[in-house]
């Protein structure tokens, strides 16, 4: 940070978004103490991970992953509320090259052709500017070098919220919404992208289009999960 930064951080500081503290020269979004604190899945420790319990017998995920543990009211679900609904897509793309360095440490070689976000329907994406998914996939492939493909899943359904539904209400409200635009997937071995994993009805009915148009082998992960 320059002495011109030092003077404007004098009249503008610059808060953390998870605790509204104050922010050191080198901290970004987040200070380093909510950082730290925010708990962990440690899902990429182990393979029979509570997010990949949720896909049993439904979707045979290579690898389910998530970064943080989501809890009602904590920290993660306001680090996520800032991302989606306060104009903070900075602070996804900021976690995805966090995750992104962390689970380097697990794998030799990133098994991963692709990363597809979950898509927003345009209507949702036009109003929000973004889609938060993808942000976070940015993140991911910033560090990875691996392409995102914003536009080959597409949501040609505009539905209602999933926040309040049941499992079966959340999957009726998601099921057959997404189609593949073309070819890319076919023999790839694909990594899908969301923010949250609950229920794991949305993902459960993107990587049914996936696996349809030929995907090779499915993975997934997301900013937070929640038990």
């Amino acid at each position: 940070m320059t002495m011109i930064d030092d003077f404007i951080s004098l009249f503008f500081p610059r808060y953390c978004l998870g605790c509204s503290g104050s922010l050191a020269r080198d901290e970004q979004q987040v200070c380093i103490h909510c950082l730290t604190s925010v708990p962990k899945t440690k899902s990429h420790e182990e393979e029979t991970n509570f997010v990949a319990q949720k896909f049993y017998g439904k979707v045979d995920f290579q690898h389910a992953l998530a970064y943080y543990t989501f809890q009602q009211d904590g920290i993660v679900q306001k680090l996520l509320h800032q991302i989606k609904y306060s104009n903070q897509p900075q602070l996804a793309f900021e976690l995805g090259e966090r995750y992104a360095i962390e689970l380097s440490n697990k794998f030799d070689a990133i098994p991963f052709d692709l990363i597809i976000p979950v898509p927003l329907h345009f209507k949702k994406r036009k109003i929000r500017g973004y889609n938060q998914s993808e942000m976070f996939a940015d993140g991911l492939a910033s560090r990875w070098n691996i392409p995102v493909k914003g536009k080959v899943l597409e949501r040609k359904i505009f539905t209602t919220t999933q926040t309040s539904k049941t499992r079966i209400e959340r999957w009726k409200n998601v099921e057959s919404i997404f189609t593949i635009k073309d070819d890319s997937v076919l023999d790839q071995h694909i990594l899908l992208v969301d923010d949250v994993i609950t229920t794991g009805a949305t993902i459960e009915a993107c990587a049914n289009s996936l696996i349809e148009k030929g995907a090779k082998t499915l993975s997934v992960a997301a900013i937070a999960a929640a038990k």
